[in-house]
């Protein structure tokens, strides 16, 4: 009895054990991690710059570093300080967010949810044309403009809220060159963008989240409320960030505007206190060695604080967008 042998088996295809990379995606990959590697670079090489430069000034100044308010690098020895600096800085910036942020996030809702098509199209283009304005342009019309017309503001603010003595004026004859008039300036600056990433922002939201909400009988406002900024709300606050960043370090419109002196006030109305940003370019040009040192060391304050308000906003953001739904 004779056996058959049986039929040669096909051999089975070599199956690939993980996920085929082509070389594109390596290309790519590679190029990404090297723009956050040279990024990474160049922050750390700004950083040694500014600590260099500032440690050299700190090291010879007179008096303390951090409250003392005058600014007279050219004494020997010489005697500055940050605190009218900071401060200044900080409250331009907080008067012209609390200004600017609400304001930004109700254009922003309106022009998403309430405008017909035909109108919201037309602010929306208005709104980006208001971020390519210069900054020199925004401090001109601030001095000439702004200005003059903040007199009667002020006024009313001294005779209705001064007993808060943050809107006490002590001079009410005085110009208006005041912090509170630069956090005006600011908030409208700063507008423009806080708009149009919000903007942005909210028409990433779900459709399917909104009409599910509308189809349960939510009115607009409830759908607002409880479907689009819960969504938005990582992308609102990263937005507010990004105006804030440049509330703190305008410069131009800051210099033309405000009416600087070495003078520490709780009174926003009265021209005192002064920014880091407007005070670098005021007196950069007149400095000598030292005195550059001196506003480099001012200038790294500003950076430190920069960095701070950016990774407290991103630690609020890491906190806040596994309840936004964005993880969805």
């Amino acid at each position: 009895m004779t056996t058959t042998a049986p039929p040669p088996t096909k051999p089975e295809p070599h199956r690939a054990t993980g996920p085929v990379t082509r070389p594109g995606d390596r290309i790519f990959a590679g190029m990404a991690r090297g723009s956050g590697i040279a990024l990474l670079v160049v922050m750390a090489a700004i950083a040694a710059f500014l600590t260099v430069r500032a440690v050299h000034a700190i090291s010879k100044d007179h008096g303390n570093f951090l409250t003392t308010f005058e600014w007279t690098p050219s004494l020997n020895p010489p005697v500055f300080g940050i605190a009218v600096l900071a401060y200044g800085t900080v409250v331009s910036a907080i008067i012209a967010m609390v200004i600017a942020v609400p304001i930004a996030l109700g254009i922003a809702l309106f022009i998403t949810h309430y405008a017909p098509r035909r109108l919201g199209g037309p602010i929306a283009y208005v709104i980006d044309l208001l971020a390519a304005v210069p900054s020199i342009i925004y401090g001109l019309w601030g001095a000439l403009f702004l200005v003059p017309h903040m007199r009667g503001l002020n006024l009313w603010l001294d005779d209705y809220l001064g007993w808060t003595v943050i809107f006490h004026k002590e001079d009410p004859n005085s110009a208006a060159r005041s912090l509170f008039t630069v956090g005006i300036l600011l908030a409208i600056m700063v507008l423009p963008i806080i708009t149009n990433v919000s903007r942005e922002v909210i028409n990433q939201v779900p459709k399917m989240h909104q009409e599910a909400a509308l189809a349960l009988g939510a009115t607009r406002w409830e759908v607002i409320r409880l479907s689009v900024l819960p969504f938005a709300r990582s992308g609102i606050i990263s937005a507010s960030m990004l105006g804030l960043g440049r509330a703190l370090g305008e410069t131009m419109a800051v210099a033309t505007v405000l009416s600087a002196s070495p003078t520490l006030s709780a009174h926003i109305l009265d021209p005192v206190g002064g920014t880091f940003s407007q005070n670098i370019v005021a007196k950069f040009g007149e400095a000598d060695d030292f005195g550059r040192d001196a506003l480099i060391a001012s200038g790294l304050v500003l950076f430190l604080i920069t960095l701070l308000v950016n990774g407290a906003a991103r630690i609020i953001i890491q906190r806040r967008k596994e309840y936004s739904g964005a993880n969805a």
